[in-house]
């Protein structure tokens, strides 16, 4: 009976983390010890030697299939989404597991400027608070509230003054 007490307590620690806010906001001198890694079970049936550009651009193709699924706090699935659970989600269907944390998946691959966008690169504004997908031509699809998963445009005002920088994976 006692570990069936211990492996309640468990669950409901895991639960409780599983739960726990997906916005943490983390300092600026955090470095996620982590790589990227590669979920086989995830991965579409492709070549493993699928350029990166190729998969973060079926990422971005991808996200826009969930326009208009509802915005939910600590959402990671096509029934709500919060921005960095989309992010998180899409990137598992390519095959690439980050966190569900923008700020940590800002910790991930390489900084890419912002005059070098390209489809599927991560964008990241408000102090790594918010994050979306870049799809080219200046737009790029997030979950926000309100509105839930749509498309916006970097140049907008408060996108393009909340600014963070970009990131490729």
């Amino acid at each position: 009976m006692r570990i069936l007490g211990n492996v309640g307590v468990l669950l409901a620690a895991a639960l409780v983390s599983l739960t726990a806010c997906a916005k943490t906001v983390l300092p600026p001198d955090y470095v996620a010890t982590a790589p990227i890694a590669r979920t086989p079970e995830l991965s579409p049936p492709a070549a493993p030697e699928e350029p990166d550009a190729s998969r973060n651009a079926a990422a971005a193709r991808m996200a826009t299939a969930y326009l208009g699924v509802p915005y939910v706090w600590a959402g990671s699935s096509p029934t709500g989404f919060d921005c960095s659970g989309l992010v998180t989600y899409v990137f598992a269907r390519v095959g690439v597991s980050i966190p569900h944390n923008a700020a940590q998946q800002y910790q991930y691959g390489t900084p890419v400027p912002r005059d070098h966008l390209q489809a599927g690169d991560l964008v990241f504004f408000n102090r790594l608070r918010h994050n979306g997908i870049y799809l080219g031509d200046g737009r790029f699809v997030h979950a926000t509230s309100p509105g839930g998963v749509k498309i916006s445009r970097l140049d907008d005002d408060w996108f393009r003054t909340h600014w963070v920088g970009a990131r490729r994976l």
